[in-house]
């Protein structure tokens, strides 16, 4: 069992950076495979940018260029750094993570809200 835990959101003005983390109880392989998805209000639960496992990195459209994840095994997390942020960024952020190259996630985060004031 992996329990990750959110940190790191928070209210910003639009342009501005944010860097939500994602602690786990234990080390994340990047051969297998870590995202953060998102999930607006009245909106469905979209992937936000992946890293591992058999598909590779992937960000999604909106997002690239201006995000960037990344796993820092000394510190048991993964880091989502989000720049040049604009309102329809806002939303709650979930971290997820399997111990396996493809297939659904297995563990998920509680979320971590960001929200983005133009």
């Amino acid at each position: 069992q992996v329990q990750l835990v959110e940190s790191g959101g928070g209210l910003v003005q639009a342009g501005g950076s944010l860097r939500p983390s994602c602690a786990a109880s234990q080390t994340m392989y990047s051969s297998f495979s870590a995202a953060w998805y998102r999930q607006a209000p009245g909106k469905e639960r979209e992937l936000v940018a992946r890293l591992g496992g058999n598909e590779g990195t992937y960000y999604r459209d909106s997002v690239k260029g201006r995000f960037a994840i990344s796993i820092d095994n000394a510190r048991r997390a993964l880091d989502l750094q989000m720049n040049s942020l604009k309102a329809e960024d806002t939303g709650m952020y979930y971290c997820a993570y399997r111990r396996r190259a493809n297939g659904d996630y297995e563990y998920w985060g509680q979320g971590t809200q960001v929200t983005v004031s133009s």
